[in-house]
């Protein structure tokens, strides 16, 4: 069984493993971007969505679940169930693309592969019965899994944390591995967590939009969770839980009893990538005991037992984020919406105050069930090339304090040399990368810590997608990397660590 260390070290990217690799795309071969049930029951969701109108950046820049102070707090029902699902997962867009229909999903995912699903397990919610259901983007339904309330499985399975046992609905994020290992092969393991960050990132920013609390769940017992949605680990996993609204406790657990239902075949034949299966595998819970002792490591820790860095003596840039009054209004749905994958990027400046406004509002921390320590499992660095009133180069921004902290010169063609050699990158006015001490992380809280990990960098990269899309000018991208050479260029800082996740964002080209 490999460590989540030498998991990540044998999936880094080199020149040398670029430049010899001689893997080809199987294009008859590739698989569909959603599953598709054979003979279960299906409940469309209709085509009625709420709109929310706060703001995207309000939406986004929570480090809480958000628990509301007033004594009547919205209700869940079925429409804002169909809400949270749509502008997670489901199609926001249609555009026509040499001559071919292209159905574009509310987050972003690697090669727009879309192998990240949500099912929701339901207790009390208006105008749909207890169950347990997986939601198909392609018919914005629900299918229909199991009837009556499970939820009492899920608290159980998460050591009754009181989000989950007191949430009316739980999703479930999962990977279907094939449908990303068709095109990223070994890698795919963190492009489960870079793919659910964003789609999480998403749901969290319409939960708090609709006034509902919500957070994510990193610990939990994963076998009684692929049972309960009837699906086998080893082609279809369990990421993470995301438990929303308050008020309507769980039941005691149910005995699960098997489920199989049949799907259509995604493609021709799967190909095997054995070292996903078990780098997820490595990092398991076996049951709530093991959850609570999982999650009580992060709270006998030192804020920067995991190798993230303090400031230190570089040179500071306060920056000045735009108040609330002022910010973009653009709604959250809306920027969803809006939200694309930018291919071509404007040389000219930013303004310093959207750049700052950008980070502010996207890196301020996660509501999770690991509490404040789990803030300090990453760091960002930013490589600026065009920002107004700031001089190009690397630093590292600290985010309670609102600073960068230069620690040395970068040029565009630097920064596209570090992204795998794809020059748009160094074309971006700023390039964020999400950091991270694997080797500290694995020593203090385990091979489930490195999921967490990756978890971040993909909920913030989700974040930086709407916090910059909810600027008129503005657009952005996320790009792979040689993980090495990033290290080195931001040596000695960050000698330690290693990119999780990058995101390049800019002007567009009008």
């Amino acid at each position: 069984m490999v460590t989540a260390c030498k998991y990540h070290e044998q999936t880094k990217h080199t020149p040398e493993r670029v430049r010899t690799n001689t893997f080809s795309l199987d294009f008859e071969n590739k698989p569909r971007p959603y599953k598709v049930y054979e003979d279960i029951p299906q409940i469309p969701l209709g085509e009625s969505l709420q709109s929310p109108d706060k703001p995207a950046l309000a939406a986004i820049a929570t480090s809480s679940p958000e628990p509301r102070l007033d004594a009547d707090p919205p209700s869940l029902d079925a429409q804002s169930l169909q809400t949270l699902c749509h502008y997670a997962t489901g199609v926001t867009k249609t555009l026509k693309r040499r001559g071919r229909k292209m159905r574009f999903r509310a987050a972003a995912c690697t090669g727009k592969l879309y192998h990240v699903d949500l099912y929701a397990v339901i207790g009390a919610v208006d105008g749909l019965d207890p169950g347990v259901y997986h939601f198909d983007p392609d018919t914005e339904s629900f299918d229909v899994l199991r009837v009556g309330d499970y939820r009492g499985v899920l608290a159980q399975a998460t050591d009754d944390f009181s989000a989950v046992a007191n949430a009316p609905v739980t999703f479930v994020a999962t990977s279907q591995w094939w449908r990303n290992a068709w095109k990223y092969r070994n890698r795919t393991y963190r492009h489960a967590f870079w793919d659910s960050g964003t789609i999480l990132a998403t749901l969290l920013a319409v939960a708090s939009a609709l006034g509902h609390e919500s957070s994510v769940v990193a610990g939990f017992a994963d076998e009684p969770v692929a049972r309960l949605l009837g699906i086998d680990p080893e082609e279809e996993a369990p990421l993470e839980l995301v438990p929303v609204g308050s008020g309507s406790p769980a039941p005691d657990a149910q005995n699960i009893e098997h489920i199989d239902p049949d799907e259509v075949p995604l493609s021709d034949h799967v190909v095997e990538y054995p070292l996903v299966f078990d780098a997820w595998r490595q990092s398991t819970l076996g049951d709530n005991k093991a959850v609570r002792a999982w999650r009580q490591q992060f709270t006998e820790v030192d804020d920067h037992a995991f190798g993230t860095h303090e400031r230190g003596d570089g040179q500071l840039v306060t920056l000045n984020p735009v108040d609330t009054e002022t910010a973009s209004s653009r709604p959250v749905t809306t920027t969803i919406e809006r939200r694309g994958s930018l291919r071509e990027y404007s040389h000219d400046a930013i303004s310093d105050r959207k750049f700052a406004t950008i980070l502010d509002r996207a890196l301020r921390g996660v509501p999770t069930d690991c509490g404040e320590a789990a803030s300090h499992l990453v760091d960002y660095y930013c490589l600026v090339h065009a920002v107004d009133g700031i001089p190009s180069g690397a630093y590292q921004y600290h985010p309670e304090a609102t600073v960068l902290e230069r620690l040395g010169e970068t040029s565009r063609q630097t920064a596209g040399h570090l992204a795998l050699d794809q020059s748009v990158v160094g074309e971006a006015a700023v390039n964020v990368y999400i950091m991270a001490d694997v080797d500290s992380i694995v020593e203090q809280v385990g091979n489930r810590g490195y999921r967490l990990a990756q978890l971040l960098g993909g909920i913030s990269l989700g974040r930086l997608y709407l916090a910059t899309y909810a600027h008129r000018t503005l657009g952005g991208r996320g790009f792979t990397f040689y993980d090495d050479l990033v290290s080195e260029h931001l040596s000695p800082r960050a000698a330690n660590q290693t990119p999780m996740t990058l995101f390049a964002f800019g002007k567009r080209v009008e």
